[in-house]
């Protein structure tokens, strides 16, 4: 099991579901001035944002590096692929990065990532992500917590050092035989300056605006058009 399907098997424990409505709110608003027909979802997770997207008549595609979340997507009538970016295929006038994709990529791989994106965006296609600020990780981010349901217990102790956020999952989960079965990973988070993204070859930024998901400013949200 990588770290990335630790999470999806976790994810519905972290309390999250409020704040990516929100996303998904948010993403929907800033795709409606843009004529899309076809969009991409880079991180898709379990497809909720393709639903959305679907239903105003758009043709969606997922992809993620967690298996889990593609098999999920896949069980709701999805078209959804476990591949990285650099391996995708087509073209489409909207690509999309949502909740902290570009975070888990370091340097050399975000530019890596930014470049393979812009190869699969039609002329004048948009590409819109969200990125912590530095006070979403310091000050939001860091820290530990924990939830737990009958048959489950998750644990998180997250430390923010060195503009690296490092998370540790353990999960115990209930067998059918009632023994708890643990599992642990540590995801790898990187902050990066917005000057990271003002240079690229084949991506323009077009606009950048801070919001807040946790009554703080702590997302950025970027939108690019191809070059």
């Amino acid at each position: 099991m990588t770290n990335l399907d630790l999470y999806a098997k976790a994810e519905h424990l972290l309390g999250i579901e409020e704040a990516t409505e929100a996303l998904y709110d948010l993403y929907r608003s800033e795709l409606e001035e843009y004529k899309v027909k076809t969009l991409l979802d880079v991180g898709c997770g379990r497809g909720g944002f393709m639903q959305r997207m679907q239903s105003d008549g758009v043709q969606c595609k997922g992809i993620d590096l967690s298996q889990v979340m593609v098999d999920a997507c896949k069980a709701q009538g999805l078209e959804a692929e476990c591949i990285d970016i650099v391996d995708a295929s087509g073209e489409y006038d909207a690509i999309v990065s949502i909740f902290d994709v570009l975070n888990f990529l370091d340097k050399a791989s975000l530019l890596t990532f930014l470049e393979a994106v812009s190869q699969r965006l039609k002329k004048d296609g948009v590409f819109i992500a969200d990125i912590n600020t530095l006070y979403g990780f310091s000050d939001v981010a860091e820290g530990s917590m924990s939830s737990d349901r009958e048959e489950e217990f998750l644990s998180v102790d997250a430390s923010f050092e060195n503009n690296e956020l490092h998370t540790k999952l353990t999960l115990f989960e209930k067998q059918a035989d009632g023994r708890f079965e643990k599992y642990q990973d540590t995801i790898v988070q990187h902050f990066h300056k917005i000057a990271v993204f003002q240079k690229l070859s084949g991506l323009k930024l077009i606009e950048k605006q801070t919001f807040s998901l946790y009554d703080t400013e702590d997302k950025t949200l970027l939108i690019f058009k191809k070059r």
